[in-house]
């Protein structure tokens, strides 16, 4: 039996969000991994005494700076990455409800037509 048009373009639209989601979570994934890392620089810089020379990456090459310098900006790309993160949650949140009530629909939809919704999530 053929899915009536209608449901067919909300199936469609359905497994665009799914796509979505998973590409939110991914980015989610790759920013929590940013944050634990440039956390544990941090550390690895506060054990560091105040005149140990310290250096950072630009491309391939190893450029000395002074320690403030470092800390500071580690301590700034830390809270992005956190506020980064806390967008992310939120586009998670409002696109994992909105999958929920697609499924809802579509399962109304294909019920109302006379068919037995077998999606599994």
């Amino acid at each position: 039996m053929e899915l009536p048009k209608n449901i067919q373009h909300q199936l469609a639209q359905f497994q665009q969000l799914q796509q979505q989601a998973q590409a939110i979570s991914m980015q989610k994934q790759t920013v929590e991994m940013q944050i634990q890392e440039t956390q544990k620089a941090l550390e690895e810089l506060k054990k560091a005494d105040d005149d140990a020379e310290v250096f950072k990456t630009a491309g391939n090459l190893l450029i000395k700076v002074e320690k403030e310098e470092i800390n500071s900006e580690m301590e700034e790309k830390a809270e992005t990455l956190q506020l980064r993160e806390k967008t992310i949650t939120r586009q998670e949140e409002r696109v994992t409800k909105k999958l929920q009530e697609m499924q809802a629909s579509l399962q109304e939809a294909m019920q109302g037509a006379g068919m037995n919704p077998g999606m599994g999530n």
